[in-house]
């Protein structure tokens, strides 16, 4: 059965479902996710379910964001049950102690499912095309040797993350990367049934 309208616009219901996250909706976000699903991000790699609980977290500390998503472009297996997304997200942030923002430009890439006549995110990932500052209350000094421990496309957001006690483990892909071409290649293997 291939994929119809409706199919694409709960897809595009689900990403811009990103909503509830900046509006501290628990239990409307853990509802875009399917239960086995999983995430990688800059600050958390896992269970999408821990990953609302640490969200939880996050928007109780001094650390504000929001995600300004667009609509995603989407393909279908054949049989119109798996789906591959990629969205276009602008990543808000701002530490209101420390008086410092950032801007990132990036793009979700997920894994979706139909089960039981509903679709759900089963994977999660981002990929970051570039990251700027902003100074919210004037000019602030930014750790250069802390800075450029990170990729330039995300070294804005993971320093304001660190800064605000929430650390970044490892590289993730950035635009035009081998990272970024891996994760769409098995992507697409597994919307075909190659995986």
């Amino acid at each position: 059965m291939a994929a119809t309208a409706q199919d694409r616009q709960d897809i595009a219901d689900l990403m811009t479902g990103w909503i509830h996250r900046d509006l501290g909706e628990w239990d409307e976000l853990r509802d875009l996710f399917h239960p086995d699903a999983r995430i990688a991000i800059t600050w958390f790699e896992g269970p999408a379910s821990e990953f609302v609980d640490a969200s939880a977290e996050m928007g109780a500390s001094d650390l504000r964001t929001k995600h300004l998503v667009t609509a995603p472009v989407v393909t279908f297996s054949a049989d119109g049950t798996r789906a591959f997304s990629e969205t276009n997200a602008v990543i808000v942030g701002e530490n209101v102690e420390l008086a410092l923002g950032c801007n990132t430009h990036s793009r979700f890439l997920d894994r979706l499912e139909k089960r039981d006549g509903a679709w759900r995110i089963v994977e999660r990932g981002a990929v970051y095309d570039f990251a700027t500052f902003t100074y919210p209350a004037g000019l602030v000094h930014v750790d250069q040797e802390a800075l450029s421990q990170h990729p330039r496309e995300y070294g804005a957001l993971a320093y304001l993350l660190e800064a605000s006690g929430f650390p970044v483990r490892r590289a993730f892909p950035v635009k035009g990367g081998e990272q970024e071409r891996d994760m769409k290649r098995r992507a697409l293997d597994w919307v075909h049934g190659k995986d």
